[in-house]
């Protein structure tokens, strides 16, 4: 199973089954463990982003569904997509009544696919996922794509200010991550890396729209 799936741009090697892209029973015990293990990292992520009222919200790479409970708190409306079932299933779970609700829909789907229209979204998250990505330049471009004018792409990776001894690890090099921030400003017209105490986070925002055209 694992030679069909698409080596990670960081790596050159497919992400594991288990809590890069789970899959099978050993998958939705890894979607459970990120359940509790990410939680911090998403409450920052979620202060980063702050009050989303009326706004639109793709995220990508889901997981367990952990930030997507968080942001259809206050967003208008969210989409979830993710490349893997056991994920999908544990977000559509755990958010059954949001989705009744109509606040949240969970799909197939990834940074490189999202399968949303254009200019379909005010507001574009994903958290520990950009590293995994088979094609980053394809991904920022899908997501560039997805957004609305004057939209924000918040990304963010293990690391920040002080990680924890379980995610020292997995922190980028230098080269990594500059190699995302300029694939962002390939795209993005403003682009800015931070940190918070668990993240280390890129956010860009596309070009606001510009004043209507008088008639001629």
């Amino acid at each position: 199973m694992a030679a069909s799936i698409p080596p990670a741009w960081t790596t050159g090697t497919a992400p594991n089954s288990f809590a890069a892209l789970p899959a099978g029973r050993l998958g939705t015990l890894g979607g459970q463990l990120m359940r509790l293990l990410n939680r911090a990292q998403q409450r920052e992520i979620a202060q980063l982003l702050g009050p989303l009222d009326e706004l639109d919200v793709l995220e990508i790479g889901h997981g367990p569904g952990v930030l997507l409970g968080m942001l259809a708190r206050t967003a208008r409306h969210v989409v979830g997509v993710d490349p893997s079932r056991e994920m999908r299933a544990l977000a559509i779970r755990a958010h059954a009544n949001a989705i009744a609700a109509g606040r949240l829909d969970v799909r197939p789907g990834d940074a490189g696919a999202t399968g949303l229209p254009d200019s379909a979204v005010d507001v574009v998250v994903g958290v520990n996922n950009v590293a995994i990505w088979p094609d980053l330049d394809a991904g920022v471009g899908e997501l560039h794509r997805v957004l609305r004018p004057g939209g924000r792409l918040v990304l963010s990776w293990h690391g920040g200010e002080r990680s924890s001894r379980l995610t020292r690890g997995l922190v980028l090099p230098e080269d990594r991550l500059q190699r995302i921030e300029d694939a962002l400003r390939a795209r993005f017209p403003e682009v800015r890396r931070t940190q918070t105490r668990r993240c280390t986070v890129f956010e860009a925002r596309t070009s606001p729209a510009g004043p209507p055209v008088p008639p001629g």
